[in-house]
């Protein structure tokens, strides 16, 4: 047997889902929903996560079917929404309370989600249209 000073390379199989552990989601959805209004950078998610940038939003978006970008923005919607419904806040304010630029940001990003402007689901919410039968 021919013994030089060459280097053997071991193999080691991992076996992963795909997928991030139950306390890497939880980490990373506390932290962004802790920071909705400030906002997160997904290179802080991963650090939290023991994770490269890339293989975090990999297995995050495997792990939730969207990105933490989206989970981020529908999560902004949906408090936007609470506060819509349970608050007298104005529009700018709910905005900046949920973490958007400004009012044009928030309308923009909610009608794409909703269909209509704030404004139109925060009327419809307060006085629903009542369906004759």
């Amino acid at each position: 047997m021919n013994m030089d000073k060459s280097t053997v390379l071991a193999t080691l199989t991992l076996t992963s889902t795909g997928q991030l552990k139950p306390w890497q989601i939880r980490t990373a959805q506390k932290l962004m929903l802790d920071r909705l209004d400030t906002g997160i950078t997904v290179t802080e998610l991963a650090e939290a996560c023991a994770l490269s940038r890339s293989h975090f939003s990999r297995l995050f978006k495997e792990s939730t079917r969207m990105s933490p970008q989206q989970w981020l923005r529908e999560q902004r919607v949906m408090k936007s929404r609470e506060l819509m419904k349970d608050s007298s806040m104005l529009l700018t304010e709910i905005a900046l309370e949920c973490g958007f630029c400004d009012q044009a940001h928030f309308s923009r990003t909610f009608a794409k989600a909703e269909g209509m402007s704030p404004k139109a689901w925060k009327q419809q919410a307060i006085s629903p249209i009542s369906v004759a039968a």
